[in-house]
């Protein structure tokens, strides 16, 4: 018995079929997504009252983001919206961005050049320097320098630049990991956990002085 299809249904699914099989939808789907630093810009207006117009060296509570590497920023504001890092401000501010914003945010702060900042305690450099280049060997310290580089610029999509930034922030970070109060990286709970306070502000202002 033969199917009987009225021509407006048949030319309905004929049609379907020739989109989704179309050249240009294939390529649509293939075609990844591209970044876009001046959308980045312009969704990052309302980040300027915390992290300055163009994430330079604002307050000392808040983060540099200027020359931070993309993927770094883009996992953070990923785990702030899903609440893995946890942060009152930040939770709320990356709520409403989606996956594409994030990219276009990191886009514009990465493609910025970051400006060099200046260690303010001369009593504890050799600390802070001992520990970044060489860690402290008999409580299982590793040199910071083994995944942030020498010079504080971090390996894209792995580990963050450091270097330059603000040193009330990075202690503030450090002492969060040893508590537990951020929890969104396995390695720097357990090094934080080692440091006694006055080593991670040593190695902190020393951090602040790489470039």
């Amino acid at each position: 018995m033969k199917s009987r299809l009225a021509p407006a249904a048949l030319a309905l699914i004929v049609s379907t079929l020739a989109w989704v099989a179309s050249p240009a939808r294939a390529t649509d789907a293939a075609t990844p997504f591209k970044p876009d630093p001046a959308k980045g810009q312009q969704l990052a207006a309302s980040c300027g009252a915390c992290h300055t117009q163009d994430g330079s060296r604002g307050a000392a509570t808040y983060p540099i983001l200027q020359g931070q590497h993309r993927d770094y920023i883009v996992k953070q504001l990923t785990e702030f919206k899903a609440g893995k890092r946890k942060n009152a401000i930040m939770n709320g501010m990356a709520a409403a961005l989606s996956p594409e914003d994030m990219q276009n945010i990191a886009a514009f702060y990465a493609g910025l050049k970051a400006k060099p900042g200046y260690a303010t305690d001369q009593a504890t450099v050799a600390l802070g320097q001992q520990i970044y280049r060489g860690g402290i060997a008999e409580r299982k310290v590793p040199a910071c320098a083994g995944c942030h580089s020498p010079d504080g610029a971090g390996i894209p999509a792995q580990y963050p630049r450091l270097g330059g930034q603000h040193e009330e922030y990075l202690s503030a970070q450090l002492a969060a990991f040893s508590s537990g109060a951020r929890d969104n990286s396995a390695p720097m709970m357990a090094i934080a956990g080692r440091l006694k306070d006055s080593e991670m502000k040593a190695v902190s202002d020393y951090i602040q002085g790489l470039r």
